[in-house]
């Protein structure tokens, strides 16, 4: 059993490397934006900026690389990942931290429209329990990653905390590399397999509820340690920990809920659009402490659903259904970001909070009306 699970494993700890590279802005956002000169506002686009081109790499990937072998895409993806890291590092102005979040942007995008396919195909017929192991990663990064990251950026500083990144996602590179086998790529990948997926109206349907949900948490998670900070400054460690630990627990509940999707789908949005509302009125610890732990559960529900939502609606196409999710994802959270921090900048945290509770309803909305089992 160890053996046949250590390739998911390993894609886990690839995951779990670079999600955490991707939001680690979130946890060091005052000190990244003093040091560069820029407002919280404009800095939380190091978010967005890893989704600009995630956005451009998720649905043309497998069209550029159709025959590819997919362990080596994998490895050199988290290679790119980690000298992404390394420029953020030592940027030394935001515009060459940007383009390192864009650098990062590929890997990032990549990687997850590759690798739940090769999962599935490692341990096949076990398509929710490595789905769910996968997102496991997103919880480690956010249950270790990102609270880490901002304990370690406001002891050392958040340069040392993208060194320590680079060199963690180039240790996951070499064990992708050691653990997975030969994956050859799906049979007839490429543009003609995308067409045909961008045609399936139910599943494009699904895209864009997804979309709008997605949108609707990015517009607010770039500014959780603001929202923490303004009710007590002295436990946002703990309360982002406190988020991966909901997250986790809304990974396991995604997977439990594989042949219910419909539901899957509709309560993780309505979960974290009711902690936002929450949070945008929230003065005590008493309202902020459930909310942060519902938000972490009902976000980290929607990868695990959607993903197990998109392959069960094209379950011929999967590398191209992946990858409008991937495409979805990275989309929400570029004009998330951006949202955000316009309604930052412009009119203050709780414009924020509620714009994403808003979005967040109706993405659950539209999936609640998605009516039967996807054929």
């Amino acid at each position: 059993m160890r053996a046949t699970w250590t390739p998911v494993l390993a894609l886990t700890s690839g995951i779990a490397m670079l999600v955490s590279s991707e939001f680690l802005p979130a946890g060091v956002l005052p000190g990244l934006a003093a040091d560069l000169g820029v407002t919280e506002g404009t800095a939380g686009l190091a978010v967005a900026a890893t989704a600009v081109a995630g956005l451009l790499t998720a649905p043309t990937i497998a069209v550029v690389l159709p025959r590819a072998d997919r362990r080596t895409v994998l490895v050199a993806l988290l290679a790119i990942g980690a000298v992404a890291n390394l420029i953020v590092a030592v940027a030394p102005v935001f515009a060459v931290l940007l383009a390192g979040r864009l650098v990062l942007g590929v890997s990032v995008a990549g990687y997850w429209a590759f690798a739940f396919a090769a999962g599935i195909r490692a341990v096949p017929g076990r398509d929710a329990t490595v789905s769910t192991t996968l997102a496991l990663g997103v919880s480690i990064a956010t249950i270790a990653g990102v609270p880490l990251g901002s304990l370690l950026g406001d002891l050392f500083g958040w340069r040392w905390v993208f060194g320590l990144a680079a060199a963690l996602t180039a240790a996951s590179a070499v064990g992708v590399w050691f653990a997975m086998p030969s994956v050859p790529a799906q049979p007839g990948a490429g543009l003609a397999m995308l067409r045909r997926a961008l045609t399936h109206r139910r599943l494009m349907l699904g895209i864009t509820f997804l979309f709008v949900a997605v949108l609707g948490n990015f517009a607010a998670y770039p500014y959780i340690r603001l929202a923490i900070e303004r009710v007590d400054a002295s436990v946002v460690a703990l309360l982002l920990l406190l988020w991966g630990l909901g997250g986790l627990g809304g990974n396991l509940a995604a997977g439990s809920l594989s042949r219910r999707l419909r539901l899957a789908t509709t309560l993780g949005p309505a979960l974290f659009a009711l902690a936002l509302a929450a949070l945008a009125g929230a003065d005590s610890l008493w309202i902020v402490v459930p909310a942060v732990l519902a938000w972490g559960f009902g976000m980290n529900m929607v990868p695990v659903a959607t993903q197990l939502w998109v392959t069960t609606a094209e379950p011929r196409r999967t590398e191209s259904a992946l990858a409008l999710q991937v495409t979805a994802f990275q989309a929400a959270i570029m004009l998330g970001s951006a949202l955000g921090g316009r309604l930052l900048d412009g009119a203050g945290l709780t414009p924020v909070l509620l714009t994403g509770a808003a979005l967040a309803v109706v993405g659950a909305a539209g999936f609640a009306s998605l009516r039967g089992r996807p054929a």
